[in-house]
Formats: structure tokens, C-alpha cells, sequence
């Protein structure tokens, strides 16, 4: 009896240990799968179903993805992940690439369709070309803090917009490891939820006239919170606004 108790009180405490080791662990990738899409530049693509434009093709240096499960109906636009082939060690860089998404779409039981830049990226040097060869490749990835040195989150008039009838945004140099779930605009006196037209597109027709005050709603590991903007009232369709808003 007492030698089951001892033995008992050691598995506890190997639990305890062990524990927080796995649960905390820098390194969880998931299993996928990845192929590519083809571009005269090699980088993304302005007419990506997340609604950056020219922002989508040249973010990151063009390393960026069309996701399936990952898109979350508009929520995983602007998220950040490594990305690294598994199908041949020697081909495929430990590292891998790191990609932004800025598009939807699905392949052959893929959860990434990368940029030409970005999957070339995951190659070793003079090894690209045996790479593209598979056409499709199994990955592993998991999701990292996006980071732009010098950037705060930048809010976009959309050049859908028309002021004063119709507004339409979106969020630029969204950092750390945050999901936009929603944004409200400030209207008569009270916080009024704008639309998610597509994609990490959000609007609302006949906007409150004047300077336009916003909150978002993000999460991220620490929880929720609700940091807020304001853009001029002489806000210009295809203008980015900088914001004191710095995601983690």
C-alpha cells in the first residue's frame, strides 16, 4: 500500500511538470497540405477574396496564401503563419515560409494555396524547381505573430466607398497574433455594428456625417478588448488612416 502511494504521488508529480511544458510549447504545427497559384510576379494576387487589393500582393514580399478552413468567413484575413513542406527533407527548408492571408481558396484537400514566391520560399537553394514539381506538398504549419516594424494598424476607406452615402473599410498592418471579429461605428448616440460585406471588408451605408469614430472588436490570447480610431470627416475613397492602434 504504501509503495502504490508513493508511486502514485510520483506520476502526480511528474504530471504536474510535464504538463505546462506541453501545454505551453512554442512549436505546434498541424498537419496540411499546400500547393500554388501561378502569377506573371510571383506575388499575391489584388482581387483576393480578403478585400486588400494592392495591399494582398505585395504584404510580406508577396508571401502570402489563399487558405480554405483558415478563412473563417472573412476572420483569418490578415493572419499569420509559418508554413513548412514536409514531402522530401531534402528539398524542404526546416524553416519554411512565412505567409499572410489575403485570399480564399481550396485545392486538392489543401488548406494553403501559396503565393509562387512563398512556395518557392520553402525549398532549399537550386531545389525549387523539384519542389513546384509535386504540384501538391504536405506541410505543416502553425499560426505566428504577424510583425510590421513601423506600422500600427492603418484603417482603409475601401474604393467602393462614396462619401457621404456609403462606407466601407478595412484594417491594414494588422499585428501579433489577433482576429478582427467585428467593427462598430458610433451613430446617434450609441455603438452601431457595420456589415462584413466580404472577406475583412466592413460597411455601412449613409455613415454618420463628419469624423468617423470606430471600435473594433478583437481577440487574441489575452482576451477580448476594444480599441477605437477616429478618420476625418473628409474621408477619400482609397485612403489608408493611421491609427495609435498597436495589436499584439
Amino acid at each position: 500500500m504504501e509503495f502504490s502511494l508513493k508511486l502514485q504521488y510520483y506520476c502526480l508529480v511528474c504530471v504536474m511538470v510535464l504538463l505546462p511544458a506541453l501545454c505551453y510549447s512554442k512549436d505546434y504545427f498541424v498537419k496540411s497540405r499546400a500547393t500554388y497559384y501561378g502569377s506573371s510576379d510571383g506575388l499575391g494576387t489584388t482581387s483576393g477574396a480578403c478585400g486588400f487589393g494592392e495591399y494582398g500582393r505585395n504584404i510580406s514580399s508577396g508571401n502570402v496564401a489563399g487558405v480554405y478552413r483558415l478563412y473563417k468567413n472573412g476572420v483569418g484575413c490578415g493572419a499569420c503563419y509559418q508554413v513548412r513542406c514536409t514531402t522530401n527533407p531534402q528539398i524542404c527548408t526546416k524553416k519554411g515560409v512565412n505567409v499572410v492571408v489575403t485570399d480564399y481558396g481550396q485545392g486538392d484537400n489543401t488548406d494553403f494555396i501559396l503565393s509562387h514566391h512563398a512556395y518557392e520560399a520553402m525549398a532549399r537553394p537550386g531545389t525549387a524547381d523539384r519542389l513546384f514539381a509535386y504540384g501538391v506538398v504536405g506541410v505543416e504549419y502553425q499560426r505566428v505573430p504577424c510583425q510590421y516594424v513601423g506600422h500600427k494598424i492603418q484603417v482603409k476607406v475601401h474604393e467602393y466607398s462614396r462619401n457621404p452615402d456609403y462606407l466601407a473599410i478595412i484594417m491594414l498592418y494588422q499585428a501579433g497574433k489577433s482576429d478582427i471579429l467585428s467593427v462598430d461605428i458610433w451613430q446617434q448616440g450609441k455603438w452601431v455594428e457595420m456589415r462584413r460585406s466580404f472577406g475583412a471588408v466592413f460597411d455601412m451605408p449613409n455613415p454618420p456625417l463628419g469624423a468617423i469614430s470606430l471600435r473594433f472588436k478583437v481577440h487574441d490570447n489575452a482576451g477580448t478588448k476594444w480599441p477605437k480610431a477616429v478618420i476625418p470627416r473628409n474621408w477619400k475613397a482609397g485612403v489608408a488612416y493611421d491609427t495609435d492602434i498597436q495589436l499584439q
